[in-house]
């Protein structure tokens, strides 16, 4: 109950209340936030990979590489681990990133679009049509040799900035076909960690091996324990992590395992929370003293602490930690990866021959054609032939957008060259930039094509 005596209005027209106290009359979907999350971070990757790009092909480009290749290492008595920093950032970094991408694939499939057969079955056909066609293609221009092991290279879509490109038409795009996109793209994340689990894993170590997987139990059994705090989540999950890096299965996979045994059950009951919170407010109502602050009224801030820790508990970890990690990863964890992979040196003089190169060749055809014909056609025999209807004010001259800004590999395309051609400086040269020309491309065409497509449904 609100306290008759304070009028909020007048303390709004004094300006008594900081702006930021506004952020109670501001109320976003959990869907909005996303939206908002992935388009800053796909206009901030932009501006770092430009930025990298500049750098390897400038006077500092020495200095560039050798800060790809400054070793750094953690010593504990005569144990050490030391990797390159491009190693840590590929290897430890990006484990953080692969977390938040299991952590959106296990919402989608319990809450999300993907929780249903009926609204699940368009994304995903168009998701593995968007990574069969891709590969198939670069494996045709490669079918052998070491230039083989890069069919996974096109498989991936940039949720960032594929999502970024959608927004920035603004009202002529539904909310429906944004929705489609970012369902796709994390089914699509959802074949690229399978991939790489799968195919590009060193020769495993049994032992390593066993112990992460005697950890991934102890995570479960967490989960079914009731334990709801992070902590322990996040500990296991780091050991887990060093027994990945020593099996030879990639390391980040275990970012995806730990993201799965986070709990989707809050510690407290929602229905039971509001009448909690209620009891709280009449407290705290009780207990204004005029001219006090809350630093000094210790009864209310007794009770705002228990009001925070209520608020923390009521949410599921799994969307408080979604939540949270959005930010970092976007604006800290995928650009620092730019930085340290999207730097490629390009000679001019050379660069017909690079793109001709069938590598090049293979990466720029697989996510140009491939995903366009993948994502396109099997979205239109599924809507044509199974029964699989296109989302609420969608059409197939949307779908075609879609399927053209699926084009966008970028972080994961990238992820992958480094795994599929390690120790194959040359070969992964030409993926990145077959990538970087490809992503470029399809980006430009997938928001002209929109923009013209839905150039009657502009509001005035």
């Amino acid at each position: 109950m609100a306290d008759p005596n304070i009028d909020h209005a007048t303390l709004k027209d004094k300006h008594l209340a900081a702006p930021w106290e506004h952020v109670f009359e501001r109320i976003t979907t959990p869907f909005e936030r996303f939206i908002h999350n992935q388009t800053s971070a796909g206009l901030l990757l932009m501006v770092v990979a430009l930025l990298a790009l500049l750098l390897a092909n400038s006077p500092w480009s020495t200095a560039y590489e050798h800060l790809l290749h400054t070793p750094l290492s953690l010593r504990v008595g005569e144990w050490s681990l030391e990797y390159s920093l491009q190693h840590w950032v590929n290897d430890g970094l990006m484990a953080l990133f692969f977390f938040l991408v299991g952590l959106e694939i296990k919402r989608e499939l319990l809450v999300g679009e993907l929780a249903s057969v009926r609204k699940a079955a368009l994304p995903i056909v168009a998701a593995v049509g968007g990574m069969v066609v891709p590969a198939t293609i670069y494996f045709f221009i490669n079918p052998e040799g070491d230039a083989a092991r890069g069919w996974g290279i096109p498989m991936a879509t940039d949720i960032a900035f594929a999502v970024g490109a959608l927004v920035l038409l603004g009202r002529r795009i539904p909310r429906n076909l944004i929705i489609f996109l970012a369902a796709l793209a994390i089914v699509d994340d959802l074949g690229a960690v399978v991939v790489i689990a799968l195919f590009y894993t060193d020769d495993l170590a049994l032992i390593p091996l066993a112990w992460a997987g005697a950890l991934l139990a102890v995570l479960i059994a967490l989960n079914l324990g009731g334990v709801r705090r992070p902590l322990p989540y996040f500990l296991a999950g780091i050991l887990m992590w060093f027994a990945m890096l020593q099996s030879g299965v990639h390391a980040t996979v275990a970012g995806v395992l730990l993201a799965f045994t986070i709990p989707t059950r809050p510690q407290y009951h929602p229905e039971l929370f509001s009448g909690h919170v209620r009891k709280l407010m009449d407290r705290y109502d009780h207990a204004r003293q005029p001219g006090l602050s809350l630093l000094e009224n210790s009864d209310q801030a007794s009770i705002v602490q228990a009001l925070e820790a209520g608020v923390e508990r009521v949410q599921p970890p799994l969307a408080r930690l979604e939540r949270s990690f959005h930010l970092p990863v976007g604006l800290l964890v995928i650009p620092v990866f730019a930085l340290f992979n999207a730097g490629i040196p390009i000679d001019f003089t050379t660069l017909a021959a690079t793109l001709s190169h069938p590598i090049t060749f293979g990466v720029m055809s697989g996510l140009l054609i491939g995903k366009f014909l993948g994502i396109t056609g099997f979205s239109y025999l599924a809507s044509r032939y199974a029964g699989a209807a296109l989302p609420d004010g969608v059409n197939m001259r949307h779908i075609i957008g879609v399927g053209l800004l699926g084009g966008i590999g970028f972080t994961m395309s990238i992820f992958i060259g480094e795994l599929a051609f390690a120790g194959l400086p040359e070969h992964l040269l030409m993926a990145k930039t077959g990538i970087l020309a490809a992503s470029l491309a399809a980006g430009t065409l997938g928001y002209a094509w929109l923009l013209w497509a839905t150039r009657s449904d502009a509001s005035p």
